[in-house]
């Protein structure tokens, strides 16, 4: 089946798609960190990056 062009797909269809990867990734034990306003994704000393992991924590772990 081919993926339909991201114009075809309307925001409505968009954003329930991404509130059931939400609840998903939630319900697999998921947690969502939340970056203050104007805070950077990189921790002083470290140049370590705080990234975005989706998909099950556990298989990260892997």
């Amino acid at each position: 089946m081919a993926r339909k062009k991201q114009d075809e797909v309307s925001s409505e269809t968009r954003q329930k798609s991404i509130d059931d990867q939400v609840a998903a990734f939630l319900k697999a034990g998921g947690e969502i960190q939340e970056i203050p306003k104007g805070k950077s994704g990189i921790v002083q000393g470290n140049n370590t990056r705080i990234g975005i992991v989706l998909g099950n924590p556990s298989a990260q772990k892997k």
